[in-house]
């Protein structure tokens, strides 16, 4: 098995930046309401919304689910391994080894998901053999935006990634950070 289609690993810890991202556990289920359950993140991201106990029971499952298929691998966003503070995801897709992440309102502006972005990042190049990675976001997402560039990705020139998600259309931009 090439590194590039290798399984992702049962239990992972990554530390890097100032952050630790680790595996969610059961006894992070009732913090994941209080990050997760926001307009924002209900508007701007494919979580469900309300994001009450049973949405965080499902997508625990959901998460060792698609690590064990070796499609994603979802990862509490921590600055000691203790208290989740978001998420960041790291995802096989067609178009390419796509990065995802959602911060707690509480947690925001300080630079928590630009830092997770670049661990991920760093993790996919190193570990799944990644020669880019890319985040999915759209334009109106200025947050988002200021993320991507903050962590140092670039606008590609690819066509917009258009939908429907939630009764919205959407328009999403592809960022790219190449391998090192």
């Amino acid at each position: 098995m090439s590194s590039a289609t290798s399984p992702f690993p049962e239990r992972i810890r990554l530390a890097g930046e100032g952050l630790v991202l680790r595996d969610w556990t059961e006894t992070d289920l009732p913090a994941m309401p209080a990050l997760f359950d926001h307009p924002d993140i209900a508007y701007w991201t494919p979580l469900v919304s309300p994001f009450d106990e049973q949405a965080a029971r499902a997508r625990l499952d959901k998460d060792r689910r698609l690590r064990a298929e070796g499609t994603a691998m979802l990862l509490a966003v921590t600055v000691d391994g203790g208290a989740p503070l978001g998420e960041v995801m790291v995802r096989r897709a067609p178009e390419g080894t796509e990065l995802g992440y959602a911060i707690g309102p509480a947690h925001r502006r300080r630079g928590l998901a630009a830092r997770a972005v670049r661990v991920m990042a760093a993790y996919a190049f190193e570990h799944l053999g990644a020669e880019r990675v890319i985040l999915e976001l759209e334009a109106e997402n200025t947050a988002s935006v200021a993320v991507a560039t903050k962590a140092g990705f670039s606008l590609l020139d690819v066509p917009l990634i258009t939908g429907e998600e939630k009764g919205r259309p959407f328009a999403l931009q592809t960022w790219g950070l190449d391998r090192g």
